[in-house]
């Protein structure tokens, strides 16, 4: 166990005789992340992570070597000013440090808990590098994310100044993170934004699909309001292409651009017999059920729960961890993640990983459903499915999994939840004319996030498929950079 006062004052000590020296750095340990024990939070929605402390981030901060060519920055889809914002947190500057990340990333709090640093950021830091060890690396995340609490804890949140009025009308199709950020930068630009979200709530993929104990609803919603307070205006239970199409905002509403920003979530299955049975939902319905719509609060929320006592998640990304650590919170007395490599093959966070065996999920590797099996009500009772073995790497890079024939084996249980990813939903593109996507239904863009429609851009998972938040935010700070530019140069 690491003494975090110990190795404060002894940073401190340092700093007054001197400075420390890139040898001190390397030497100073790496910060752990405090967690709620593993029996207690897996049946609770609290967050599992409670932050660092102001001594471990000073601590964690005085480990970047503030190098004159900064990786991280590269690895950063929206190039926060890493060496930055960490070098005023080992200062003890935390205002200054956050506002410093505010200059290019706008959801510090939301980033910092669930984007991937480890395979953006943090994958190119020269700790990990001298370290060969990418998990020792500076905690980016957990630095970002520890400046964007302290901020809020402290009530020191500023709304960021606006721009003159133009009285040009932008319209934001879709509230999630890649909406979010074109409307905070155009409203910043001084137009009239309007964000169109087909849900009761705003938020997107952050309210519907990543759980309380990832990500706490209040973290997004205090940002939804300061997006109000610079006179962003949300229009919920809005569905664009059905209440309204795309065609009439720009003409009948007199809309002078738009940005769409309606994320991927169009569920894919498995396409096995069986699969429609009573007790087989997709990842995407089952999280919105929970998390959006809080099935889990039998006393507050009228969302009907399908109580099952075995629940199989087949996926082995983020969305399946997400499934299987939920249904534990929903009642499930055992849950098995079933996936058809291995452990090292699966795109979830590391760290997701072992949060779901710690709290007891099983793990089935080389494996894979080919059929439910039903009772005479129609209800899942079990699945069968197939051993696999690894050959050759596919288009991807991971080796391809290999049925092993007559390797067939029953699975006792009474629901399964599919998490294998998710298609763009065709609506916008069959009900707009003149907006072009390819054969996977994303929308196509050019460098600066327009598409073939002269008054639309578009960005995140609609454009790249499933994708991270900070991805979807990177290419939202594009969009709103091509829209500021074509309004400008309107009569």
């Amino acid at each position: 166990m690491i003494d975090v006062t110990a190795e404060y004052n002894k940073i401190q000590e340092k700093i007054k005789n001197g400075g420390l020296t890139p040898k001190d750095r390397t030497a100073i340990p790496q910060m752990e992340m405090p967690h709620r024990d593993p029996k207690e939070r897996a049946r609770i929605m609290d967050e599992v992570t409670y932050g660092f402390s102001k001594e471990q981030a000073v601590v964690e901060a005085n480990r970047c070597l503030q190098c004159k060519n900064p990786t991280c920055v590269e690895g950063c889809p929206v190039n926060i000013d890493i060496p930055g914002f960490i070098g005023q947190i080992a200062k003890g500057e935390f205002k200054a440090a956050v506002n410093i990340v505010k200059r290019t990333s706008l959801l510090p709090a939301i980033c910092g808990r669930v984007c991937p640093q480890e395979k953006q950021c943090q994958k190119t830091c020269m700790v990990g590098k001298i370290y060969k060890d990418a998990e020792r690396s500076v905690s980016i995340g957990r630095l970002e994310r520890f400046v964007a609490d302290w901020e809020r804890q402290y009530k020191l949140v500023s709304v960021p100044e606006i721009a003159e009025k133009t009285g040009k009308k932008v319209a934001v199709i879709g509230s999630g993170p890649a909406g979010l950020t074109v409307a905070a930068d155009c409203a910043r630009a001084g137009h009239d934004v309007t964000v169109f979200e087909a849900f009761h709530k705003a938020g997107g993929v952050m309210m519907y699909g990543i759980p309380e104990f990832r990500l706490p609803k209040a973290i997004v919603q205090e940002e939804i309001e300061n997006l109000k307070k610079i006179g962003v205006k949300f229009e919920l239970n809005f569905l664009v292409g059905r209440t309204d199409t795309l065609e009439q905002l720009l003409t009948e509403k007199g809309f002078d651009a738009a940005f769409i920003g309606t994320g991927a979530g169009l569920p894919k299955f498995l396409n096995i017999p069986g699969e429609n049975l009573i007790g087989v939902f997709s990842a995407n319905e089952y999280l919105t059920r929970a998390n959006l719509m809080k099935a889990y609060d039998k006393e507050h929320a009228a969302t009907p729960l399908y109580e099952a006592k075995h629940i199989c998640v087949t996926g082995g990304g983020n969305v399946a961890m997400d499934a299987a650590r939920m249904a534990l919170r929903l009642g499930a007395e055992k849950v098995s993640v079933i996936y058809r490599r291995t452990r090292d093959e699966m795109p979830a966070r590391r760290e997701e990983i072992a949060h779901a065996e710690e709290e007891g999920i099983e793990f089935h590797f080389l494996e894979n459903p080919i059929e439910v099996l039903g009772t005479e009500e129609g209800k899942v009772r079990g699945l069968v499915c197939l051993s696999y073995e690894l050959g050759e790497p596919d288009a991807s890079g991971r080796r391809s999994p290999v049925a092993i024939k007559g390797s067939e084996h029953e699975i006792e249980c009474d629901a399964l939840v599919v998490a294998l990813g998710n298609g763009s939903n065709p609506l916008l593109v069959a009900t707009t004319p003149g907006l072009d996507a390819d054969s996977k239904g994303h929308i196509i863009v050019d460098e600066k996030q327009a598409t073939s429609h002269t008054k639309v851009w578009a960005g995140g998972d609609i454009v790249l498929g499933a994708a991270t938040v900070i991805l979807a935010m990177g290419e939202g700070r594009k969009a709103a950079a091509g829209i500021n530019e074509y309004l400008a140069n309107l009569n």
